[in-house]
């Protein structure tokens, strides 16, 4: 995480908890301190507030930091609550069983893309089975595209340009890294009705998206297959097409029965996210 300037204890202790959250062994106090650009005494204060009330844990003979499993639980009882993944889950199992793939349903909250429920396919051989709750970047997954192919080019980097672009050290070999390439890709997205990506996101992985809209509505989230690039071939996912598209229309079909895919799809900006038809 990149040092910003961070004012307040409640902007402090967040960007701790969001620190830690990609540490799963934990962090020492000098470490959180340094990556955070903080002082050290209000950092050991902001440590050991969260561990007073449960949000951190600090084993005594290791020294560091880590998070427990109270925010998990939050989060797993906010879905319960939501009522997706009683609608998305049949959807996923039966894309994924006819895909043999990895399936991802992630939902749109402004510009932060995350998964939140998924389905695996595979049961034999090589697995794509990432962690969910994960953020999405637009440029170089494709969900991403799968919103941003909703989008003019001008408001589709306009998207990117506030997330950044991806690195192609930190993501695949592919990731766009020029608007020239990114525009190309949604081009073919807009085209076809749905994202291909091919080592962009990750190593020697491919995927498709459809984004999860009514038809003349914003997106409110996205539905991927992903799987190693050897089995999920550029043919193999263009076959599977027709069945990816039946899945999104779907889950916006199913959306008013879920307060989550309804509140996503009320925050969603008609005027940013603008419909392209596929004669554009």
């Amino acid at each position: 995480m990149s040092q910003v300037p961070l004012s307040g204890v409640l902007q402090r202790s967040l960007a701790i908890l969001e620190l830690l959250s990609a540490e799963p062994e934990g962090l020492a106090l000098g470490v959180v301190a340094e990556r955070l650009g903080l002082p050290r005494s209000a950092t050991h204060r902001l440590l050991n507030e969260l561990v007073h009330y449960g949000y951190l844990r600090q084993p005594v003979d290791h020294g560091v930091y880590a998070l427990t499993t109270k925010l998990v639980a939050m989060g797993l009882s906010f879905l319960g609550s939501s009522g997706i993944i009683d609608i998305a889950q049949p959807i996923l199992d039966r894309l994924a069983q006819v895909s043999g793939e990895f399936v991802r349903l992630s939902i749109l909250d402004g510009d932060r893309l995350t998964w939140v429920a998924r389905s695996q396919g595979s049961r034999a051989g090589l697995r794509y089975d990432p962690e969910m709750g994960a953020a999405a970047a637009f440029s170089c997954t494709a969900s991403g595209h799968a919103i941003l192919q909703t989008m003019t080019d001008d408001e589709a980097l306009l998207v990117v340009g506030r997330q950044g672009f991806g690195k192609v050290a930190d993501y695949g070999p592919n990731a766009p890294t020029t608007p020239t390439a990114l525009l190309k890709a949604l081009k073919a997205a807009r085209k076809r009705g749905f994202s291909i990506t091919i080592e962009t996101f990750t190593p020697g992985m491919a995927a498709m998206a459809a984004p999860v809209r009514r038809r003349g509505q914003a997106p409110i989230g996205a539905i991927s297959v992903a799987g190693p690039h050897v089995r999920l071939t550029e043919a193999r996912m263009v076959a599977l097409g027709d069945e990816l598209l039946r899945a999104a229309e779907e889950l916006a079909a199913t959306a008013d029965a879920s307060p989550l895919l309804r509140r996503s799809r009320s925050r969603a900006e008609p005027h940013a996210l603008t419909r392209i038809d596929e004669a554009d």
